[in-house]
């Protein structure tokens, strides 16, 4: 059999839709982990984005062997059906009664398609709102792609874990939270629960509020001990509605927590109370 190629697609596109993607096949997944990796850089070369994901590849990626191309060749290359792509990708999601744009990182295969949200989707994982600073999550990319990885490898041993909404599946890790220390940036709670005294009425276990850095170092350290926050929220910006919230593992790169809210009166951009109420059960 012809070896394959994948293509991870570093450029922006304008996608619409993206609640009604299919399914990945698991005869697609097979496809990605036999083929060969070609990261796609955005055109400016001095992008804080293409510098970290650079760093993160040559530090992390192991599922397929990789390159770095152009933002053109991966224009060229994206119908292919040989080819598969990890792109950087702005959607909106239809019903939603508020529709902002999100930047997310998307696996995908390729396709002989005229839209990009026809392409098979393997995972995408959150990453900003359209318009805020690449500083909100290029610190985390690196523990981004070394999850994405984890959950390609557990999709391809046990397709049945292909569902619409695979990373709730991971909340079974909820338990383990409090045999680890949760590190958090401020920016990514609820002001209702952002000073110290706030957070220790509604958790119980250790919890540390960080700098970014902080967390890339532990990150990169790969340090055992430390699960990190990962909120994608408007941060201020005009259009406020969704909030994903993710609690990673900085060492073994597990998903231990995963949740979405809408913005109300009684729900704020960050991670609430009745998330940490969850993780107290």
């Amino acid at each position: 059999m012809k070896k394959l190629s994948l293509i991870i697609g570093l450029v922006t596109i304008t996608l619409w839709g993206m609640a009604q993607r299919n399914l990945v096949r698991p005869e697609d997944v097979k496809a990605f982990m036999a083929s060969t990796t070609y990261v796609v850089l955005e055109n400016n070369p001095t992008s804080q984005f293409n510098i970290e994901i650079r760093e993160a590849v040559e530090r992390s990626w192991k599922i397929t062997p990789y390159k770095f191309i152009t933002a053109k060749e991966f224009n060229d290359m994206r119908k292919d059906i040989d080819k598969s792509f990890l792109v950087l990708i702005q959607m909106r999601f239809d019903k939603d009664k508020i529709a902002p744009t999100y930047n997310f990182l998307s696996v995908s295969m390729g396709a002989a398609v005229s839209k990009i949200t026809d392409m098979p989707d393997i995972c995408s994982v959150p990453l900003s709102y359209k318009d805020l600073s690449e500083d909100t999550y290029t610190y985390k990319l690196e523990g981004i792609i070394r999850f994405m990885q984890n959950y390609i490898t557990a999709i391809n041993e046990n397709p049945k874990l292909i569902k619409k909404d695979a990373f709730k599946f991971y909340n079974k890790n909820m338990k383990q939270v409090k045999s680890k220390e949760l590190w958090v940036t401020e920016s990514a709670l609820d002001k209702t629960v952002r000073p110290l005294a706030e957070i220790r009425k509604v958790y119980k276990f250790n919890i540390k509020v960080v700098n970014p850095e902080d967390i890339q170092k532990a990150i990169q350290e790969k340090n055992p001990n430390v699960l990190y926050l990962h909120k994608v929220g408007p941060e201020g910006s005009r259009l406020q509605w969704r909030v994903w919230k993710m609690i990673l593992g900085a060492g073994d790169d597990q998903l231990y927590y995963y949740d979405m809210h809408t913005i109300s009166k009684s729900k704020g951009d960050g991670f609430l109370s009745k998330d940490f109420a969850k993780i107290n059960k």
